[in-house]
């Protein structure tokens, strides 16, 4: 898994150990909180290990999967879930600001799902984590990363399509606002995105960790988009 440090990322970790699975996950910079998951995973009986890999760099993302299949001793199931947001008015977005979105979002997840095709056995699974952003853009500012994070769902499709006759499926799922550090339920900008909602609630990490683990899980779905946005793009 990469980015499996906080959030989205390490309430998953948490739920594939309870499903049975060893996890490997990824963090960039706090290191303590990456091992405060691995103690989560091992405490529910299964090995895991903390790799340190920047997504935006080539060379870290695709050899993050090959480290993590050589420490776990194969690998199964690849959750996309590293990404960065930056959200601001389209004329302050820099060059430097369009190329670090992207080498994270788009480029890294390419090469890392390219990487455990290589890797998976046949019956492999590839999970990504995608945006509500992508159904609906509800305001301005979010120009960059919802066009980094739409980019996935076409590389989803022909992944499905590339890996369907190996048996290796290849979902995303679009989680909505999403009770994070990064994003809490009770900041400043919160009631805002709580109200549009069809539940008119913020979900919960271990809302979206849940329908990860089902893909994981799933034999006969491929190619589809789930989202877990409370009804964001009703």
């Amino acid at each position: 898994m990469t980015g499996g440090s906080r959030g989205i990322g390490a309430a998953t970790a948490l739920r594939l150990a309870q499903e049975g699975a060893d996890v490997a996950l990824t963090y960039v910079r706090d290191e303590e909180a990456a091992e405060e998951v691995v103690r989560g995973v091992e405490a529910l009986g299964r090995r895991a290990v903390a790799l340190r890999a920047d997504s935006g760099d080539p060379a870290e993302a695709a050899g993050a999967v090959d480290r993590a299949a050589g420490a776990l001793g194969g690998l199964d199931v690849l959750v996309n879930n590293a990404g960065i947001g930056l959200i601001g008015p389209l004329e302050d977005i820099t060059l430097a600001d369009v190329d670090r979105v992207l080498a994270v979002n788009v480029r890294g997840v390419f090469l890392a799902s390219q990487a455990a095709a290589a890797r998976m056995a046949d019956g492999g699974r590839i999970v990504t984590i995608g945006t509500c952003m992508t159904q609906r853009v509800p305001g301005p500012g979010g120009t960059l990363y919802a066009m980094s994070k739409a980019a996935l769902t076409g590389l989803n499709r022909a992944l499905a399509r590339e890996l369907g006759p190996r048996g290796i499926t290849a979902n995303i799922v679009h989680p909505g606002p999403v009770d994070t550090a990064m994003n809490p339920a009770d900041g400043p900008y919160a009631a805002g995105q709580a109200a549009m909602t069809a539940l008119g609630r913020f979900g919960t990490a271990d809302e979206v960790a849940a329908t990860v683990a089902h893909l994981a899980g799933a034999a006969y779905v491929t190619g589809a988009e789930f989202s877990v946005d409370g009804g964001h793009a009703a």
